[in-house]
């Protein structure tokens, strides 16, 4: 089935059958919407054989509620998310009505904790002892050489530290701060998805850390180039179940746990790791990974007593650059670069670049970017890197990039590999090969900048779980 079905029907010779639209292929359950939430409209019914009806959707989004007026353009002004939990046109709640009261509950506990004394200082203590934070932010000098022009000019590169968190890399702050959300809300029963493992890892993590029932959904692709990741979550006492649908990735294992979530809503919590689904999750991760903007925000400030001139970050789902950029959505001096994946290259058709080839429909409860045919059935992704290979988007990146404030481009799984050997070799840090993405646009991106133009490229992870693929391809 898939992820929005809009009822269709149509009378041939006296005969009234009634066939289902499909948008987006998501999960089993169907789900439960009006045609007014949706912006966009059927413009097209064609009949097709066995009473079928095949309907093309209008590529322009079709304004037909208030929430679709134009937006202004100043940032100071937008609501990120509006009251229906949507970016524009982008978010919003395509799920089963199973799961309505589930979200809903959700939504209200995280804004009654965010004005909870005790919940933050409980969470601020945990992030300071057992994550770690703060997390440096780190002049990378033989980098900044490396990118100096013939006149010795060049941009200064700063690497925010987010593998140096337990666990190695930014997953853990979400997964911490949602652990203890499930504990106030009663819930005992922890699911994740994951692709790299990092956000599996982590979960598994706090699960350890709060003594918590973990299961986590991993494609089988993904368990086999990262077993590492696979035996740790198993030495943290989770379950992590293998999920052999559709492409055995990223997007089948959100799929899967959604399935479960829709099961066992009473019981069980759903630690979804990135900035994508249904409202209020990519809100509430987004908030969650916030600490790493205003971290940097007061590091830059100490340093050289202003703020970054140029942020970068990779972009699968978006849940690094999401944490980095949302602190300086507001400061429109500050440049914002997702960088995606282009896998073979985008005219390959072996790539998870979502915001330069995607278009709009809806998967896993949210409306935003994906990669999909004529018919709107998900295409597979392609990335080297597991945390990459995902064929959505969260719907934040969607709106900041129809709205201009932020700039998204792409780099090839070649391109990557390179990068993972220079930060290596140049400054002493491995870094995970979704973190390697945004390290190699600095390639194209340096050669542009100004002198002493400040960059902050997140270090998103690290890359001791990634020397399984690599291996395979370079030569050292």
């Amino acid at each position: 089935m898939a992820a929005v079905a809009a009822a269709t029907t149509t009378t041939t010779a006296g005969t009234t059958t009634t066939s289902s639209c499909r948008v987006a292929k998501s999960y089993s359950s169907v789900a439960a919407f009006s045609l007014s939430q949706l912006s966009f409209k059927f413009n097209k019914f064609t009949s097709r054989p066995n009473n079928s009806v095949r309907c093309t959707l209008t590529r322009n989004p079709v304004s037909v509620t208030e929430m679709d007026a134009k937006i202004e353009s100043d940032p100071d002004l937008w609501q990120r998310p509006d009251t229906l939990g949507r970016f524009g046109k982008f978010g919003g709640k395509y799920v089963p009505e199973t799961l309505m009261y589930a979200l809903s509950e959700l939504e209200s506990a995280f804004y009654k904790l965010a004005d909870d004394q005790e919940f933050q200082e409980e969470l601020s203590g945990i992030l300071k002892d057992y994550v770690g934070r703060e997390s440096p932010l780190y002049f990378a000098e033989r980098l900044t050489e490396h990118y100096k022009g013939p006149n010795g000019e060049g941009p200064l590169i700063y690497l925010k530290r987010e593998d140096l968190n337990h666990t190695g890399a930014h997953k853990i702050n979400n997964a911490v701060a949602q652990a203890l959300l499930a504990k106030r809300l009663g819930k005992q029963r922890i699911i994740a998805e994951t692709g790299a493992g990092q956000h599996g890892v982590a979960t598994a993590t706090v699960c350890a850390r709060f003594g918590l029932q973990c299961i986590i959904y991993m494609g089988a692709q993904d368990m086999e180039r990262q077993a590492l990741n696979v035996f740790r979550m198993r030495l943290l006492g989770a379950e992590v179940r293998a999920v052999h649908s559709g492409t055995a990735t990223l997007k089948d294992a959100t799929s899967e746990a959604i399935r479960d979530w829709v099961t066992n809503v009473e019981t069980t919590h759903y630690i979804l790791g990135s900035v994508a689904g249904p409202h209020p999750y990519p809100m509430m991760v987004r908030d969650f990974h916030a600490v790493i903007g205003k971290e940097t925000r007061k590091q830059a400030l100490e340093k050289w007593g202003g703020k970054p001139d140029v942020l970068v970050a990779c972009v699968g789902g978006g849940s690094n650059a999401m944490g980095l950029f949302h602190e300086f959505v507001n400061d429109k001096e500050v440049r914002l670069i997702g960088v995606e994946a282009a896998g073979h290259g985008l005219d390959s058709g072996k790539h998870a670049a979502t915001l330069t080839k995607g278009e709009v429909g809806v998967l896993h409860g949210a409306m935003s970017y994906l990669l999909q045919d004529e018919d709107g059935q998900i295409v597979e992704p392609h990335s080297i890197s597991a945390g990459l290979d995902y064929p959505g988007v969260g719907p934040e990146h969607s709106f900041l990039k129809d709205e201009g404030r932020a700039e998204y481009y792409n780099v090839t799984d070649d391109e990557a590999l390179e990068a993972f050997k220079r930060l290596s070799r140049l400054e002493g840090i491995i870094p995970a090969l979704e973190t390697s993405h945004a390290l190699a646009y600095l390639e194209k991106l340096c050669p542009t900048l100004p002198n002493g133009t400040r960059v902050v490229l997140n270090c998103s992870g690290r890359g001791d779980k990634d020397v399984h693929t690599a291996i395979k391809y370079l030569q050292v």
